[in-house]
């Protein structure tokens, strides 16, 4: 009598679960694409810090930005 292959049985679940999930993710970027620009604001709005401190990587009030040129 032929033993079940019950690992190779799982692999196959796992690979059609992925398989799933990627084609949602890939749904769920298609049709967030439509209104590209309302998810931009709004990212940009949760990005700056509500303490009022800088983000990271930009001077801090009255510091000179990195690139700009120093004044003798």
């Amino acid at each position: 009598m032929a033993k079940t292959n019950f690992q190779y049985e799982k692999r196959q679940k796992e690979l059609e679960k992925k398989k799933k999930k990627e084609e949602k993710l890939k749904r769920k970027l298609e049709k967030g694409s439509t209104s590209e620009t309302e998810v931009d604001e709004t990212a940009d709005e949760a990005a700056e810090p509500a303490t009022g401190e800088p983000a990271a990587g930009e001077p801090a009030a009255g510091e000179p930005a990195a690139d700009a040129p120093k004044q003798p």
